[in-house]
C-alpha cells in the first residue's frame, strides 16, 4: 500500500469517529424527548402527523403490539411500492413513458425496499418512472431505515426499564427517526451533492450530440422482427451510425442522499454510485461513503447514552471499527497487487494517475483502487449495498472480503438500527458463553440473560446462514438457478453465493455476472429478504419486552465488565467464529479456490 492509501483510509476513519459523538448525542436526545434546537420548527409538524394518524404519543405498547405495528406498516409500504410499479404507465411524472414493471420484478423490488435491503434486479433509468422512484423507492428509503432505528430504540429501553410491560410507541419512534434525524441530514447532504454535480431535475432524458460518430454492425431484421439470412444461410448485418446519445436524468440527488444515510443503497441509475451523474467527483464520493457508516457508528454512542454508560457504546464501536479496519487492509492490498496471471503475460497493469498499479478492472479512474476498495468494504459492512465499482471484477480475495462481511450478519456497523441490535445479539451470546465459563448466570447491562433471551438471540444468529446457504444450494441445483449464471466454475458459484449473502443479510449489493431479474431469482431473493428482516427484528423485540419486565441486577464480583478490552476481544471472537465456522466451507468452494487458481496461472507462465 502507498502512503497516499494509508492517508485516505486513516482520514476516513478519523472523520467518521469524530462525527459519531455529536450525532450520537443528538439522536439520544431525540429518543429521550429532550430539546435539540429543531423542536420549535418540527414539533408542529410532528403534532400534526399524530393528529392526522389518530396516534396518542403518550400511549406506550407491549412488545407484541410494537411488533404488529412494525409488521403492518412494512406490509403496507411493500403493497404501495408494488402498486406504483405495476401502474406507473398510467401515472404522472413518467416523461419516458415507461411501461408497468413485471409482477415478479415488482414483488422483488417492493420487498427489497420495504425491508431496507434495496437489492435491484433491474436498470433504474430504463425501468422506473420519476414518480415510482420518488413516491415509492425514496419514501421507503426513509421509512424502512426509520423502522430499523425504532426496533433498536425499543431494545435499548428493554435494558433501561425495570418491571415494565411496555417498550415505547412504534409510531412515535418511527416519526421522530424520520422527521428529526433522517430528513434534516438528507436535506443537507442532497444540497451538497447537487453542488457537486449530482443531477436533480424533472426534465425528460436529454439527447446530446457525440463528438465523434460511432459505427457498428448489427443483425438486420425483417418485417417479422427475425434476423435475416442470405442464400447461404449466413446472417445479414447492417452498419449503424450513431450521432447522438440519450442521457438519463431525473431527481437523483434527493434519493442518493437518503440511500446512503439510511443504509439503503438502491441506485437511481443502473450502475449506482459509479454513475457520473450520481457520484461525479472525489468529494461527492467521500461524502457518500462517509454517509454510509455515519448513523450506524453514531448509534453506538446513542446506545451508551441511553443505557447510562457511554463506555458500553464505545466498546461496541471499537469492536466494529477494529474488524472494519482489518478487512480494509486486506481488500486494498489485494486490489493493488493486481492479477498475477496478467503480470506473467507482461500486461501493463498501471492503474491510473492516482495509483501505482493494480487491478483497475471495473473501477472508475476518478476514484482509483483505494476509494473503490474502501467503498466496497464500507457498503458491505453496513446494510447499504450501493457500489462505486463492480465487485465482480475484484480479485478473488478482494471480492471475498465484502461477501464475508455480509455473512457475518451485517453487524460490523450494519444497517441503521439493525446493525447495532444485531451486534447486541452477539454481545448477549458473548456474555452467556462467559457466564458458562465462570458458573454464573450471565448478565448484560444489569439484566440477567436467561433461556428465553438466548433462544431469541439464537434465532437471530441462525436465520441468515440458513437463508444464505439454503438458497445458494437450491439455486445451484435447479436449472432455473443455473441458467442465469454466465461465468463457469468457482466464479459463477461466488456470484450466486454473493447474491444470497446480500439478500439474506439485508445488504442489496450485487456481485454482478448473474442474470437475477428472472422469476426464479426475483422470488427466491424476495423470500430471503423477508426472512432476514422480520425473523430477526421480531425476536429482538421479544427480547426487549422480556428485559423490560425484569428487575435490575446490581453489579457484583462475578459480573463481567462489558466495556473493557477483554470484552471487546470476546465480542469480536464471537462474531468471527460464527462467521468462520458457518461460511468458510462455502467460501472455499468459490473465492478461495479461484484465488489459488489465479496464483497457479501466474506461476505457470
Amino acid at each position: 500500500m502507498t502512503s497516499n492509501s494509508y492517508f485516505q483510509l486513516v482520514f476516513y476513519v478519523v472523520v467518521l469517529l469524530a462525527l459519531a459523538k455529536p450525532l450520537g448525542w443528538y439522536m439520544a436526545r431525540i429518543y429521550e424527548d429532550e430539546p435539540v434546537g429543531l423542536n420549535r420548527l418540527l414539533e408542529p409538524i410532528e403534532t400534526f402527523i399524530y393528529r392526522l394518524s389518530g396516534i396518542n404519543p403518550k400511549e406506550e405498547m407491549r412488545w407484541t403490539d410494537y411488533a404488529i405495528g412494525f409488521l403492518v406498516f412494512n406490509l403496507l409500504g411493500a403493497l404501495a411500492v408494488f402498486a406504483l410499479q405495476r401502474l406507473q404507465a398510467y401515472l404522472p411524472f413518467n416523461p419516458q413513458n415507461l411501461p408497468g414493471v413485471s409482477p415478479d420484478s415488482s414483488f422483488n423490488t417492493a420487498v427489497s425496499f420495504a425491508t431496507n435491503t434495496n437489492w435491484q434486479g433491474y436498470s433504474g433509468e430504463m425501468t422506473m418512472s420519476y414518480l415510482t422512484q420518488m413516491l415509492g423507492l425514496t419514501v421507503q428509503n426513509f421509512v424502512s431505515a426509520a423502522t430499523g432505528m425504532a426496533v433498536l430504540v425499543a431494545l435499548i429501553r428493554g435494558f433501561t426499564r425495570r418491571n415494565r410491560e411496555s417498550i415505547g410507541n412504534f409510531w412515535v419512534d418511527l416519526t421522530r427517526s424520520t422527521l428529526y434525524i433522517l430528513m434534516p441530514l438528507s436535506l443537507i447532504l442532497a444540497l451538497v451533492l447537487v453542488g457537486q454535480g449530482v443531477v436533480q431535475t424533472f426534465s425528460p432524458y436529454q439527447s446530446v450530440p457525440l463528438v465523434e460518430t460511432v459505427s457498428y454492425e448489427q443483425p438486420k431484421l425483417g418485417a417479422d422482427g427475425q434476423a435475416l439470412q442470405d442464400v447461404n444461410g449466413k446472417q445479414v448485418v447492417e452498419t449503424v451510425e450513431v450521432k447522438e446519445q440519450v442521457v438519463a436524468v431525473g431527481p437523483a440527488a434527493s434519493q442518493v442522499a437518503i440511500k446512503q444515510l439510511g443504509t439503503n443503497g438502491g441506485g437511481f441509475f443502473n450502475v449506482n454510485s459509479a454513475h457520473p451523474l450520481e457520484n461525479p467527483t472525489p468529494l461527492s464520493n467521500f461524502l457518500e461513503m462517509l454517509a454510509i457508516l455515519l448513523i450506524p457508528a453514531s448509534l453506538c454512542y446513542t446506545f451508551g447514552m441511553m443505557v447510562g454508560d457511554t463506555r458500553q457504546g464505545w466498546a461496541i464501536l471499537a469492536a466494529m471499527t477494529l474488524v472494519f479496519a482489518a478487512l480494509v487492509f486486506v481488500t486494498v492490498p489485494a486490489e493493488q497487487s493486481g492479477n498475477p496471471a496478467l503480470a506473467a503475460l507482461s500486461v501493463d497493469q498501471e492503474a491510473s494517475v492516482s495509483q501505482s498499479g493494480g487491478n483497475m478492472e471495473g473501477k472508475e479512474t476518478r476514484f482509483g483502487i483505494t476509494n473503490s476498495a474502501l467503498w466496497a468494504v464500507a457498503t458491505t459492512a453496513a446494510s447499504n449495498g450501493s457500489v462505486n465499482s463492480m465487485h465482480d471484477s475484484f480479485t478473488p480475495i478482494g471480492g471475498m472480503v465484502p461477501m464475508w462481511l455480509m455473512q457475518l450478519g451485517e453487524v460490523i456497523f450494519g444497517g441503521v438500527g439493525s446493525g447495532l441490535y444485531g451486534m447486541i445479539m452477539f454481545a448477549i451470546v458473548a456474555v452467556f458463553v462467559s457466564g458458562l465459563m465462570i458458573g454464573r448466570t450471565p448478565e448484560y447491562l444489569g439484566k440477567k440473560i436467561e433461556a428465553y433471551e438466548m433462544k431469541m438471540a439464537a434465532i437471530t444468529i441462525l436465520i441468515p446462514p440458513l437463508v444464505v446457504l439454503g438458497g445458494t444450494a437450491l439455486a445451484v441445483m435447479v436449472e432455473a438457478g443455473k441458467s442465469s449464471v454466465f461465468n463457469p466454475g468457482m466464479h459463477g458459484f461466488s456470484e450466486v453465493l454473493y447474491a444470497f449473502s446480500s439478500a439474506g443479510n439485508n445488504n442489496g449489493s450485487a456481485f454482478g455476472g448473474l442474470s437475477a431479474n428472472t422469476p426464479f431469482y426475483n422470488a427466491m431473493l424476495g423470500v430471503a429478504m423477508l426472512f432476514s428482516r422480520y425473523w430477526l427484528a421480531v425476536p429482538v423485540l421479544a427480547i426487549a419486552g422480556s428485559l423490560a419486565a425484569k428487575k435490575k441486577v446490581p453489579v457484583g464480583l462475578g459480573t463481567l465488565p462489558t466495556h473493557t478490552p477483554l470484552f471487546i476481544a470476546l465480542l469480536i471472537g464471537t462474531v468471527l467464529m460464527v462467521g468462520a465456522l458457518t461460511f468458510v466451507p462455502a467460501l472455499a468452494l468459490g473465492p478461495v479456490v479461484e484465488h489459488l487458481q489465479m496464483i497457479g496461472a501466474g506461476l505457470s507462465k
